[in-house]
């Protein structure tokens, strides 16, 4: 069906896709509605009980709320952290000056809704009401980790038996947790509730899981079926797009259970009986910081569909920002060496572009001489694209290729926690964040509708060039919500391809000019 149609008719279904599917995309995994970050939440410290004959999860009751006031605090290089009464880190802000609200007060990743992290919860009733009304015991009540691991032990009671939380917490927002429970008594220990830091519009909610296979289990708010069960888990991480509070145990020895709570909200324990030892991160998902706690954390930064792709592009642009030491002037590095990567395609598509609107005038005589016979117009167009070396898939190959690539460059620059706060130069202070005066966008659009402008086309169709030419504004809305830092790359990328379709121009030109000169003077 594809070669009975015309190549501009291709290049706007293309480019049609393009549009639908970023819609699609655009809808189904960035945005989501926003967190309260003033609302209080109220704490739901139900057990997720399991029936250990075939390890199945209940509905446990609801235990009593209680507002625990806090024993002791945490000082870390990048942190500052409490523990509340409860025997859970209750309060987790970051100290970079970064890492600010709307209102210019330093974020705090926690706030007062259930689960905590190291929040235990226990399958029998009794014993979980009673563990929520226990006070812990600290060894200490202040903790200085700012240049080297602190410990802290905390003891709770509980009748016939005690819990204790030997915690280490080291300078960059990474523990070490050691439990231990004298009992038989099944308990669920949580990493806690995935952070919500309301950022924007584009923040994506939910559980990471690693499986024994190495593969990546995503399961976003509202997804969850309830009542899951993961084993040989060795990390489970509760993100949104720029942090994450995580458990990893490279013995693979977490047994994972899911829920979901009455918000549709996912929560994640892991199921013991006896013992827990793990390791923990409070933070943001920063590559570096992750790589150096452990190199398997940098999964907890994920692209989506487009991974494969997105990491090694990270990478590179990474790099070229440790040479740059600006992430703006990085990106726009990046863009150019992606053109320089794609330009044979590319200039095969121009060149073929060229080339059909050559053919245009010749096209139309045919489809005016054969006219009400479609069979025959495509056989002549097709003659006539093999005589001259045409290819009608030319021009829309290279859009087509540059989906992948530029979504996958999307998740890069959306989810680059080293984006946040970035300036590049003027009045671009923050690349995570949109443009503040827009100019971006309408440079994109700009740039857009000269691109489209000089770009050969042989539309026969009015209302199909209407469509065609509206494009750039459409584009340009699309760009005005859209973080600076990918507004930029797609303006230097409409630069590049605006650059590269002028060469393609002036050396089609020189070309057809010679032949005209050639023919001239063989007769």
């Amino acid at each position: 069906m594809l070669d009975k149609l015309s190549t501009q008719k291709r290049l706007i279904i293309a480019t049609v896709i393009s549009v639908l599917f970023f819609i699609a995309y655009d809808a189904l995994f960035a945005p989501k509605p926003l967190i309260d970050t003033n609302k209080t939440v109220e704490q739901n410290q139900s057990a997720p009980a399991t029936n250990l004959a075939n390890s199945t999860i209940d509905k446990a009751a609801i235990a009593p709320k209680q507002i625990s006031k806090n024993i002791a605090t945490i000082e870390g290089a990048t942190y500052s952290a409490t523990i509340d009464e409860l025997g859970r880190i209750s309060n987790f802000t970051l100290k970079d000056s970064k890492f600010k609200n709307e209102n210019g007060e330093q974020i705090s990743l926690l706030k007062p809704s259930s689960p905590l992290p190291l929040e235990i919860r226990f399958s029998d009733t009794a014993i979980n009401e009673k563990a929520f009304k226990v006070a812990y015991t600290v060894s200490s009540d202040k903790i200085d980790a700012t240049k080297s691991p602190a410990n802290i032990t905390l003891t709770q009671n509980l009748d016939s038996f005690s819990v204790v939380k030997n915690l280490t917490f080291h300078p960059d927002g990474s523990y070490d947790i050691d439990v231990k429970v004298n009992s038989n008594h099944e308990y669920f220990i949580t990493a806690g509730f995935r952070p919500i830091v309301a950022v924007d519009g584009y923040t994506v909610h939910g559980v990471l899981l690693r499986k024994e296979d190495d593969s990546l289990e995503i399961i976003e708010d509202g997804d969850a079926k309830g009542n899951e069960i993961f084993r040989s888990v060795d990390l489970l991480a509760n993100s949104d797009r720029y942090y994450t509070t995580l458990f990893y145990d490279n013995k693979r020895s977490m047994e994972v259970f899911i829920q979901n709570d009455a918000d549709e909200n996912t929560l994640s324990f892991a199921r013991n009986i006896g013992n827990f030892s793990a390791k923990g991160y409070i933070g943001p998902k920063d590559y570096k910081t992750l790589k150096a706690i452990e190199p398997s954390l940098v999964d907890t930064i994920e692209y989506g569909w487009f991974t494969f792709i997105a990491k090694p592009a990270f990478l590179l642009l990474d790099w070229l920002y440790s040479f740059i030491g600006n992430w703006g002037f990085a990106i726009v590095a990046l863009t150019i060496i992606i053109r320089i990567v794609l330009f044979p395609l590319t200039y095969k598509g121009m060149v073929s572009m060229n080339k059909l609107k050559e053919l245009a005038p010749r096209m139309k005589e045919i489809q005016t001489k054969y006219k009400g016979d479609p069979q025959k117009i495509n056989a002549h167009v097709m003659e006539l694209y093999r005589k001259h070396g045409a290819n009608p898939m030319g021009g829309c190959l290279p859009i087509l290729i540059q989906i992948p690539i530029f979504f996958a460059i999307y998740r890069v620059l959306l989810n680059a926690i080293e984006l946040k706060g970035a300036e590049w130069i003027l009045w671009i202070n923050d690349l995570a964040e949109l443009d503040p005066y827009f100019i971006l966008p309408i440079l994109m659009g700009i740039t857009m509708y000269i691109q489209q402008h000089i770009t050969p086309t042989n539309f026969t169709d009015p209302m199909q060039e209407k469509i065609m030419k509206f494009l750039p504004l459409i584009f340009t809305f699309f760009f005005i919500t859209f973080p600076a830092g990918l507004t930029l790359y797609w303006f230097i990328n409409n630069l590049c391809s605006i650059a590269q379709q002028m060469v393609v121009n002036k050396i089609f030109a020189r070309h057809k000019a010679q032949e005209i000169a050639e023919k001239r003077h063989e007769h």
